[in-house]
């Protein structure tokens, strides 16, 4: 368990927009930062960062919270998990108490697999460097690759010994357990129950995270055999989705945010060489067809991919399926590919970084000169073949949701291939259209069924408004608190009287009903009971991610208006802390009524059920002194509003 002034330690070191930035793309906006949502697929930005207030809220998918928070959903990071790794990039040693045996118990699953990922690529590492075979076969594999030891190291690249059991026994020594080695695919087990290394007698290439740990392999035969797959690649696992990864991507996530480009290749040493040779802008989709989660990984830090591919048939093929999927999700995509014979990997290393740059630059193109170049080279004086080609390239243009965008390439697509720009258009609308139809078709069929009379009459409607009236109510006191608490006012002769005690101390006869008002509730009057007033970033870094979210959409406001706003319209808005103990007065009693009706609620069902005269004499007595205790309230309410 991490110790609490380590955890203060972590948080005051904790930059906000510098943690999100690496996982972001954002641009300052007034006093905040804005950039496109990670949680969902949007091209209006909706995802805010305050550094003042040290959080994050995305409006899409309500999501919100400290840097700690967003490093939890974004990773699936546990809290110590999410600490730990913040405190990795502000170089604070992290200090520990000993976890007791529940704690061991209940160590999260996915860091189970994440450990033992690590533990391997250590081993693997080692074995390159540490071992007469690693250095006599893999490292001299390397060499010859052209990579030097510096990279070696940075892309920590490995050796799997050509034994059945060398990591496996290592492991099982080492005290980890058979089923994360078997689940994470780094041992296999036979129909006897043995295990055994997977990658025996490969070179290996540790698969990262965006945040830099290992989660998978890739594993190279050094070996001829044609019965061996040259290739063997770590399966699905709670920690590893491939295609939701990059290869490559954590070095140069910086890179492709300065440059605002991304250069995607295709294999492990094609990124390798180029990033070697200073162009760190680079990743790779190995060992899976580009995917829509890849390409939107991308989006988060650059909207501009240039395509690396080999110039074989199976390059040009690759670079066509992934251009669609590219221009589909709103980035701009230039391709260039290399001459026959030749992959990045190959060329950089033959002519070096200046002619690979050259080249890039000399031979970047963009997606209509490219798919036009490409598609018809075998269509010759073929009419028929030329139209198909023109519509495979409008429907390209169709896909792109940025209408100035689509209408520029469209002209662009008419100038070079001679064609009516009116038939050009007319014939993407009906690809929009018909595209449109089949969309509106799917949400009609994944829509829930409107509920029949007779289902209807299982739902109570006042009793889930009285809820929803009294998650309200309770989440203004907690607004309040957070805003006001620590701030003093005079209060009937009384002077500064601080409002985080008051309220407290008026609400002492309130139950807050919802799990998360109820437990930040029972915190906020445990730290005011020990003469501690908690402020915000107290519940901003809070482990209970209920309470975080709640605090961060009750403290982020979407629209503040300008500070001319006034100037501009001449319309005042009312301010609360102009007025401010009518408005903590009003929260209180407006709560308080709420409670009121609800037992009234309660004691109206008593009476209706309840047949005995004694009892429903005492029923009523309770009923009418609740009644007056509401209109009480109620007075007292109209007086506050008046006022």
């Amino acid at each position: 368990m991490i110790t609490k002034p380590t955890i203060d330690r972590i948080m005051e070191a904790t930059d906000i927009v510098e943690v999100i930035g690496e996982f972001v793309q954002l641009k300052k906006r007034g006093a905040n930062y804005v950039g496109l949502s990670p949680f969902a697929n949007e091209r209006t930005p909706s995802f805010t960062v305050s550094p003042a207030k040290g959080i994050f809220k995305d409006f899409s998918t309500g999501k919100g919270g400290s840097a700690v928070t967003f490093l939890m959903e974004l990773e699936k990071f546990t809290y110590p998990e999410a600490l730990k790794w913040l405190a990795k990039k502000y170089g604070i040693e992290v200090e520990e108490t000993v976890d007791t045996t529940e704690n061991l118990e209940e160590q999260n699953h996915r860091e189970s697999l994440m450990i033992v990922s690590g533990f391997a690529a250590k081993f693997f590492h080692e074995s390159l460097l540490d071992t007469d075979e690693g250095q006599s076969i893999g490292l001299s594999y390397f060499k010859e690759r052209g990579f030097n030891s510096e990279t070696i190291k940075k892309f920590e690249l490995g050796y799997s010994p050509d034994q059945w059991e060398a990591f496996t026994g290592e492991a099982i020594k080492q005290g980890y357990k058979e089923e994360f080695l078997v689940e994470s695919g780094l041992s296999v087990k036979r129909d006897n129950g043995s295990i055994y290394d997977r990658y025996r007698g490969r070179v290996m290439f540790p698969i990262h995270s965006f945040t830099g740990r290992v989660i998978a392999f890739g594993g190279r035969t050094l070996k001829s055999d044609k019965n061996v797959p040259k290739y063997v690649n770590s399966p699905e696992s709670d920690i590893y989705h491939k295609s939701n990864v990059l290869y490559g991507l954590y070095f140069a996530k910086r890179a492709i945010r300065e440059e605002d480009n991304c250069y995607l290749v295709e294999g492990y040493a094609d990124v390798i060489s180029v990033h070697q040779a200073g162009i760190e802008n680079v990743v790779a989709s190995s060992g899976t067809s580009l995917t829509v989660e890849q390409i939107r990984l991308i989006g988060r830090l650059t909207k501009n991919i240039t395509i690396l591919y080999d110039g074989d048939a199976a390059g040009i093929k690759a670079s066509l399926r992934g251009l669609d999927m590219i221009l589909e999700e709103g980035l701009n995509v230039k391709v260039v590919l290399f001459p026959d014979g030749h992959d990045p990997d190959s060329f950089v290393q033959k002519f070096g970084t200046n002619a690979f740059k050259t080249h890039v630059d000399k031979n970047k193109k963009d997606f209509i000169l490219y798919k036009t170049e490409i598609l018809l080279k075998d269509v010759g004086n073929d009419p028929i073949k030329k139209a198909e080609v023109i519509r495979e390239i409008v429907e390209s243009i169709a896909k792109i949701p940025d209408s100035i965008k689509a209408s520029v390439f469209l002209k662009e697509c008419s100038n070079r291939l001679q064609i009516d720009e009116r038939a050009l258009l007319s014939e993407l609308n009906k690809m929009r259209q018909a595209k449109a139809k089949k969309d509106s078709q799917q949400q009609q069929n994944a829509r829930k069924p409107e509920p029949s009379p007779e289902d209807l009459l299982f739902f109570d409607e006042p009793e889930e408004k009285l809820i929803k009236e009294s998650d309200t109510q309770e989440r203004e006191i907690i607004r309040l608190l957070l805003l006001y608490g620590n701030k003093m006012i005079d209060w009937d002769g009384i002077a500064n009287t601080y409002i985080g005690p008051f309220m407290v101390a008026e609400l002492s006869d309130v139950d807050f009903e919802q799990p998360v008002t109820k437990h930040f509730m029972e915190i906020y009057r445990q730290e005011v009971e020990n003469g501690v007033l908690p402020e915000e970033q107290h519940f901003i870094h809070h482990p209970d991610k209920a309470i975080v979210d709640m605090v961060v959409t009750l403290l982020t406001t979407k629209y503040v208006l300008s500070e001319n706003w006034y100037e501009m319209h001449k319309i005042l808005v009312s301010d609360e802390q102009a007025n401010m103990k009518a408005t903590i007065l009003g929260a209180i009693f407006h709560l308080k009524k709420q409670k009121v009706g609800k037992i009234l609620e309660g004691l109206r069902k008593e009476l209706q059920t309840t047949t005995g005269e004694a009892d429903q004499e005492i029923l009523l007595n309770q009923y009418m002194h609740m009644k007056k205790v509401e209109k009480t309230i109620s007075d007292y309410l109209g007086s506050v509003i008046l006022k």
